[in-house]
């Protein structure tokens, strides 16, 4: 023997997910959330843990959608990824109608103690190769700017910012637009 001890934790494979796996899922897709919010771990409400649910449940029968997860041989599951294909037409008159696809990389999740192993990249190969199998000529996804670590891993794969997604509450606009008269 070498005296060099296998790390058991790199041990994982990619595979699609199945119906046992969402209940994970939904926990993994509130921690994302719980991260790029800041916000202290706490208990997701009924309807929203539903709500999410329902929404990754659809993803396994759609042949438009591809929910994987990454799962390790002695800790379960450690990753997901899920990407959908969206369709628009051209704005152009054309002679031909032209349907455009993107692959939409809507959520990426490695467990924090299995990060820098290669999970990341293995679900990002597997979506990626599902957009290209159903002939998206893009990828777009959406993260929070104050996720540096998100941005530092979109942007070595290539992704650059395209426009700005802006929020605000209906409350403040309406505020704001009855203070600022015609």
């Amino acid at each position: 023997m070498s005296g060099k001890r296998s790390d058991n934790r790199k041990d994982f494979i990619i595979r699609e997910a199945r119906e046992g796996d969402l209940p994970e899922l939904v926990g993994f897709l509130a921690k994302l959330a719980l991260h790029v919010s800041g916000a202290p771990p706490h208990e997701l409400k009924q309807s929203e843990y539903k709500r999410l649910l329902r929404t990754l449940h659809s993803a396994l029968d759609d042949p438009n959608k591809r929910l994987v997860v990454a799962e390790n041989r002695t800790a379960g599951l450690v990753g997901m990824g899920y990407v959908y294909i969206w369709r628009s037409q051209g704005i152009w008159e054309q002679s031909e109608p032209v349907e455009f696809k993107s692959g939409i990389i809507d959520d990426v999740w490695v467990e924090p103690e299995f990060r820098k192993m290669g999970i990341f990249r293995a679900l990002l190969r597997d979506l990626v190769a599902f957009a290209e199998a159903h002939h998206a000529a893009e990828l777009i996804l959406e993260y929070s700017t104050s996720n540096k670590e998100a941005k530092a891993a979109w942007t070595r794969l290539g992704f650059k910012p395209t426009g700005v997604r802006a929020a605000a509450f209906t409350s403040a606009v309406k505020q704001a637009l009855a203070d600022n008269h015609p």
